[in-house]
């Protein structure tokens, strides 16, 4: 039987992708798939979409923040209750990095809110990947065709059909592909893979 495979589109900016790549590695329920993770430029997507960014929309910055704070709970996600300093920060160079390191590395970036210049992630990078590897990065994230790598990622989940982060693109046994938006989209997620929820109690608010 095939393995259920998961693609997680993300942007470090986005506390809800946070909390998803968090339950991703750590929930029993997804221990079984095969996980894969994408950066993607979550500004670049709204504009594809014609999307305004949801704390430019009244009342939804409150909501917003209510809802990380819950699901983090629900989950046992770690989250600042206070919102991090410089919220939102770009993440273009980052999400770049991430790229082109074909990795990602946020439980590093949760202690350093200000991780996304480029002098903090490289300290990152080097002392993950060494000295040599993280030159060769630096030097190909100066390259202007780098951002490139980042725009694949955002348009392959436009093209998907995601309008907003997180964004779940899954292959279930059978061969069959979906895709889900957001959290509280968990248990649809699991039901199309055929996942055991029961192994979590975070999934019986889904039900």
């Amino acid at each position: 039987m095939a393995t259920p495979r998961i693609t997680l589109f993300f942007d470090l900016v986005s506390p809800f992708s946070y909390i998803a790549f968090h339950i991703l590695k750590n929930c029993p329920v997804f221990s079984k798939c095969q996980i894969d993770y994408i950066p993607v430029g979550i500004r670049d997507l709204f504009q594809k979409c014609q999307n305004s960014p949801p704390i430019t929309v009244k009342n939804k910055a409150q909501w917003i923040n209510r809802e990380r704070l819950y699901w983090s709970r629900r989950f046992g996600v770690p989250m600042s209750d206070a919102i991090p300093e410089g919220f939102p920060a770009p993440t273009s160079d980052i999400q770049t990095a991430l790229c082109l390191i074909g990795q990602e590395c946020p439980e590093k970036l949760r202690r350093d809110t200000k991780i996304v210049t480029r002098e903090r992630f490289m300290a990152v990078i080097e002392s993950q990947l060494g000295q040599e590897t993280a030159e060769r990065i630096k030097n190909k994230l100066e390259n202007s065709d780098a951002s490139e790598v980042l725009l694949s990622g955002t348009q392959r989940a436009f093209d998907n059909g995601a309008f907003g982060l997180p964004w779940f693109e899954c292959v279930n046994t059978e061969g069959s592909m979906e895709g889900f938006w957001g959290i509280d989209h968990l248990g649809r997620l699991a039901d199309f893979l055929k996942l055991d929820t029961s192994l979590d109690q975070g999934f019986r608010t889904l039900l």
